[in-house]
């Protein structure tokens, strides 16, 4: 076993060399050549926040075929630090899986040793493969989305918006690789180095990516006259956010007899399939194009590792109704998954839509992080569910999402995530922790300054279930998780359970100035600020400009992308 690991270090090193030399040469071609002369790329490159990355790109390209080919507007520098970023990912994620082949391979020969062999050292030392699997598919995720900005076809099509949450979301997967790898490597100690080398390597992709935001930002100067002229054509408090056509509205509202569905899933034979994945495999033979319905009749379903992959998009599950369509799992880190592997159901496919459903993860508050759903598609709804977990409940990981008339319960950062995600006329529930835990609604994880990304929750009810009102647990609205945080709470009812501080620093920190949280016109017992915190980046009364800017319309451009969906919502504020 000693050998095998040995073996199984030798191999990681040599992928870490391949890893560094393909990084190098994104960036240093050769030698440096003498520094550029001010001008409008030198500009641009300050507006980065790693702007001597920016400039040693530009100059390992002009050195790289010997002539002066150096990007000279800002649009083509941002395709060159797009084009790089995407050729580190490549690298990593083929580093990644091939390590994975390596941790199963470990895993299966260390099995087999010790079941021939009561003195062999047990595989519970060595990192497993479920880290690098969850890399695998988040670099997946996006090189996908890196690579439709830069894709000649798509390109005319897209707007600023369509940009900004992609990028996000390829810094957020990124990020979100590493922060598993880091979660694991903590329960095994002894590949704790090589996951720590890993992360120093990869730097230069996330530096590349988070560039090019930063210079997006730049070009980008229709943004604010365009979602103004959205809000202005979306204003009636039933409207849709605009990538929803209306033919999505029709469905979302319509009976299930008048749905043109696909799939039924039945646990009692008398569907289509016995379960939501074999439902899931059927579809995605079929003929491309339009929306998908699968019908998941009153039943629950524990299907290990559900998932609806990037390569199936515009998929909608019909419940029918919440409590009686059950979708459960218990996966938690305690129990030896990574956060992002705990899901009960994890979405990637872009334009996903559910309604009359309840996601589920039981494992209990003493196995703390276990997720009941994660979502990273884009354009993705949710109507008329409920999602019930402990910690980490509903992990709202990346791109544009909208929640309505869902029931969410929690206790410790069970609204985490750093999607640009607006919850709307909605239950929160905090529920009774452990005894030496505090709730915590929501931990946004805004790392850079340019995403677009957020929590908002407007006109919702905040109401601590019957087992909290009589504990002594404190709930907070949240804590910052990352440097960038922003959360906002919109035109809701906080109830007498939410601490008159009303925020909380993060664990062995205090709060970042850069931060965002801010409260508009909300009511109840747990609503007044005066004994809230006194943060710079916390706002307790934000002006309607501000508040605005957490709205369908402005945060997820939803009025370019709702209406479709046929949900109901709110584009801007109520007063």
């Amino acid at each position: 076993m000693e050998n095998l690991h040995a073996l199984t270090n030798n191999k990681f090193i040599m992928l870490l060399l391949v890893l560094v030399v393909a990084c190098l040469t994104c960036h240093v071609k050769a030698r440096p050549a003498p520094s550029l002369s001010p001008s409008t790329t030198n500009i641009a490159c300050k507006a980065t926040l790693y702007p001597g990355a920016c400039e040693s790109l530009l100059l390992s390209t002009r050195v790289a075929d010997g002539t002066a080919s150096t990007p000279k507007t800002v649009g083509e520098i941002f395709d060159l630090s797009v084009h790089t970023a995407i050729q580190g990912l490549k690298s990593t994620r083929s580093l990644a899986y091939n390590l994975s082949l390596s941790a199963k391979k470990m895993s299966s020969s260390s099995s087999s040793s010790s079941s021939s062999s009561s003195s062999s050292v047990g595989h519970e030392s060595y990192l497993p493969s479920t880290a690098m699997d969850d890399c695998v598919e988040l670099l997946d995720h996006s090189l996908g989305q890196l690579s439709k900005i830069l894709d000649t076809k798509t390109r005319p099509t897209l707007s600023g918006d369509d940009v900004r949450t992609w990028l996000s979301a390829a810094l957020t997967h990124h990020t979100t690789c590493l922060e598993g790898l880091d979660e694991q490597a903590h329960k095994f100690p002894k590949e704790r180095d090589m996951v720590h080398q890993s992360a120093q390597i990869t730097h230069h992709q996330h530096m590349y990516i988070s560039n090019s935001l930063a210079l997006h930002k730049l070009f980008d100067d229709n943004h604010d006259a365009l979602v103004e002229k959205e809000k202005s054509s979306y204003s009636s408090t039933h409207d849709y956010p605009g990538w929803i056509s209306r033919k999505d509205r029709r469905l979302l509202e319509a009976s299930v007899e008048d749905l043109e569905v696909k799939a039924v899933v039945a646990r009692d034979g008398k569907g289509t399939h016995k379960t939501i994945g074999e439902a899931l495999e059927f579809v995605s033979k079929l003929a491309g194009g339009g929306r998908t319905v699968i019908h998941v009749t009153a039943g629950t379903y524990s299907e290990s590792s559900l998932k609806i992959p990037r390569s199936s998009p515009n998929i909608l599950l019909v419940g029918d109704g919440k409590g009686n369509t059950v979708i459960t799992g218990s996966k938690s880190v305690v129990g030896g998954s990574t956060t992002f592997g705990s899901a009960s159901l994890g979405v990637s496919g872009d334009g996903f839509m559910a309604r009359d459903i309840s996601f589920v993860n039981n494992a209990g508050p003493a196995k703390h992080q276990a997720v009941a759903l994660l979502v990273s598609s884009d354009k993705s709804v949710f109507y008329r569910c409920s999602i019930i977990g402990y910690q980490d409940t509903l992990y709202t990981l990346s791109n544009r999402q909208f929640y309505r008339e869902t029931d969410i319960y929690g206790t410790v950062d069970f609204i985490f995530g750093n999607s640009a995600v607006v919850i709307q006329n909605s239950n929160i529930f905090p529920r009774k922790p452990m005894s030496d835990q505090k709730n915590f609604i929501t931990a946004q994880g805004r790392s850079d300054p340019n995403q677009n990304t957020g929590i908002s929750i407007q006109g919702c009810r905040v109401t601590a279930t019957s087992d909290l009102a009589s504990a002594k647990n404190p709930t907070y609205l949240g804590r910052p998780w990352k440097e960038y945080s922003r959360t906002v709470f919109l035109e809701s009812l906080l109830d007498g359970s939410i601490s008159s501080a009303g925020w909380y620093p993060w664990a062995g920190g205090g709060s970042p100035s850069s931060v965002f949280y801010g409260e508009y016109m909300n009511s109840g017992a747990g609503s007044g600020t005066s004994g809230r915190v006194h943060w710079p980046g916390y706002h307790a009364a934000l002006s309607t400009v501000q508040a605005t800017d957490f709205t369908v319309a402005r945060l997820i451009s939803g009025t370019q992308w709702l209406p479709s969906t046929g949900v109901g919502f709110d584009s801007g504020l109520h007063a």
